[in-house]
């Protein structure tokens, strides 16, 4: 790629030219990034020291917050530092490494919340097979299909990236380096490339979408024969699943279900992905649940415990 592009690092024009901005979106993120990290933390923490916490749900769950801190960290903790700077610049292998693993962690994630629907199917609508179906062996590869499948998607992309001639202009509208946006700096015609990527992203959407579709359509219509208790009981857990689902889903497709152009929305859209559903999944997922609240201070009680010996 050296060989035949003369691009070899990017200049980011961030949120805001204006200093006084900049720091104040510094601080903004930075309150916010702390925010995803221990809340996210807290949960991969309690789950995994929580003993009434071991249903494939929670371990879904866990997965799921570590990976909301790994996507939220390829990008967060560059644009608060950049905030404070007077040139947001990084290198070109910084900008494909950061390409690769933002759609690496989003991949997973993708097919996590996927995952975390089907359990749901399974556990509302064959609850006597559930044990069978979400034994241990079973959770644990269908875990490591979902990082698989995140990595065959961030290779791929990356790929169709990093074959490209770059020519400039260097300077990208954004605060992080992404498909569409670097495409605008290839010197060679994206047509091609363009469509390949929208498929690739695209597909990975449609089919987890229509996934996570076909699971709660079902699970609505079996909660007709369910008890009045255990309707509130699955209606709750499943809204609390599409909030999170709708949060990231909606955002990913408005920038990626599309032709490869860049809008001067993308940005603010890219928050909502990249900050806003690693701050809120703790929230509306997890301390909303009775058994994580209970985890949750069973393993506070043991801390103060440890700190008063």
């Amino acid at each position: 790629m050296a060989a035949t592009s003369n691009v070899t690092e990017i200049i980011f024009l961030g949120f805001s030219q204006n200093r006084d901005a900049q720091k104040v979106i510094s601080g903004l993120f930075l309150l916010l990034f702390v925010a995803v990290l221990l809340g996210n933390g807290l949960i991969v923490v309690t789950i995994m020291a929580g003993k009434g916490l071991a249903s494939p749900m929670y371990l879904f769950l866990s997965y799921l917050s570590f990976v909301e801190i790994c996507y939220c960290s390829v990008t967060a903790p560059k644009l608060i530092l950049d905030s404070l700077m007077e040139r947001k610049v990084i290198s070109l292998k910084g900008c494909i490494t950061q390409i690769f693993f933002l759609h690496f962690f989003g991949g997973t994630e993708i097919f996590l919340l996927t995952l975390m629907a089907y359990d749901r199917y399974v556990a509302i609508c064959k609850p006597l097979h559930y044990t069978v179906v979400m034994n241990r062996r079973a959770c644990g590869l269908l875990v490591g299909a979902a990082w698989g499948g995140g990595l065959l998607h961030s290779v791929g992309q990356t790929f169709l990236i990093f074959q490209l001639p770059l020519c400039g202009p260097k300077v990208l509208d954004h605060y992080f380096c992404d498909v569409h946006p670097v495409l605008k700096l290839a010197c060679s015609d994206t047509f091609l490339v363009g469509l390949l990527i929208i498929a690739n992203g695209g597909c990975i959407s449609v089919v987890s979408f229509m996934g996570l579709l076909a699971s709660y359509v079902v699970i609505l219509r079996s909660l007709r024969t369910q008890t009045s208790e255990g309707r509130r009981k699955a209606l709750s857990t499943c809204a609390s699943h599409l909030a999170v689902v709708a949060l990231f889903f909606i955002p990913c497709s408005f920038v990626y279900m599309r032709p490869c152009v860049t809008l001067p929305a993308d940005k603010i859209v890219a928050v909502f992905y990249t900050v806003v559903t690693p701050l809120l999944n703790p929230v509306i997922y997890s301390f909303r649940n009775a058994e994580v609240k209970t985890a949750l201070r069973r393993l506070m009680g043991r801390k103060g415990r440890w700190e008063e010996k």
